[in-house]
């Protein structure tokens, strides 16, 4: 895999399509890390039984969060050059489709749950390919996953723009999966658009009105329940040849 790292979520940058979504950087914890460690450790100033019940609350809430099932994936990746440390981030379908046997690890990711995520994925699920941050974000292509979850070599490369000294390679903190392109979609489907299905299903009940494309504009990486696939775009099924 050609260095430097393309996708990452570490400051993953919100579509200009949604400027409210932007957030200043800081050198403080990323809202992830904080909530890791939050749930580790009880809440302040409850007793060790309270502690036993809140854990056990926790427990159920993620319980009820894992019945749900994800069939598809969406997969963000700029396509326009952007300087990041003096290295440039970007890669396109286009760059994905140069690619040997048009396949590429999605290294570089730097969040807790877009990891969470990548480890969830099943050999042959598919994805969209989809180009954030750029003038007119949106749906290009449909790729698939042909490699599960494997530790992340990035985090252990001193020279590489997405190195982790946390890290440890006996316990790998971050992980990657291999994606394959599998063709274009019919049409761009742009992000304007879809946030036009997704305001409607919101108002008036619909299979787009929890999309975590809108919940979680930030994260690169996001699952797709069946419902959520699109229907109401015209995009072809991903499991359609």
């Amino acid at each position: 895999m050609p260095w430097p790292s393309r996708k990452r979520d570490k400051e993953a940058v919100a579509d200009k399509e949604e400027p409210d979504a932007k957030v200043a950087k800081t050198e403080e914890k990323t809202l992830d890390e904080q909530e890791e460690e939050k749930s580790a450790k009880p809440p302040a100033g409850k007793s060790s039984s309270g502690w036993k019940n809140w854990k056990r609350k926790e427990s159920e809430s993620s319980g009820e969060e894992s019945k749900i099932t994800y069939c598809h994936w969406l997969l963000k990746s700029e396509p326009e050059s952007r300087l990041e440390k003096g290295v440039d981030v970007k890669f396109s379908v286009d760059d994905l489709k140069a690619e040997p046997n048009q396949t590429t690890c999605w290294d570089g990711v730097r969040n807790y749950q877009a990891r969470n995520f990548l480890r969830s994925m099943k050999l042959g699920q598919q994805a969209f390919f989809y180009h954030s941050n750029c003038k007119e974000p949106g749906i290009v292509a449909i790729v698939k996953i042909v490699k599960e979850a494997y530790p992340d070599h990035t985090q252990f490369d001193k020279k590489h723009l997405y190195y982790d000294s946390t890290s440890k390679k006996e316990n790998p903190k971050w992980s990657m999966v291999d994606v394959q392109f599998v063709r274009m979609t019919k049409r761009f489907i742009p992000l304007s658009e879809i946030k036009v299905h997704h305001l409607a299903h919101k108002a008036q009940g619909g299979p787009l009105k929890n999309m975590m494309l809108f919940a979680k504009q930030r994260l690169s990486v996001q699952p797709l329940t069946q419902g959520e696939n699109l229907p109401g775009l015209s995009i072809p099924s991903a499991r359609q040849p």
